[in-house]
């Protein structure tokens, strides 16, 4: 079973992109209300001066992505 490699390619762009969005939630935290967001798609842990975002969604759709490239291979 072969797959043509631009699927990973946008697979990877996607990634890049939502990272840069993860990067980003803590400053537009200060502009518009991310509470409203379900815990499932954007995880955000506010403490004294420390903001910690992460998604569940993605790293699920992460570890997903490379068990099946391993499987592949």
């Amino acid at each position: 079973m072969k797959i043509n490699s631009n699927f990973f390619t946008l697979i990877g762009i996607l990634f890049i992109f939502l990272g840069l969005l993860f990067i980003l939630a803590p400053f537009l935290s200060n502009y518009i209300n991310l509470d409203d967001i379900p815990s499932w798609i954007l995880y955000i842990y506010r403490g004294k001066n420390f903001y910690f975002v992460t998604s569940p969604l993605l790293i699920l759709i992460s570890v997903i992505a490379i068990i099946w490239y391993f499987f592949i291979h």
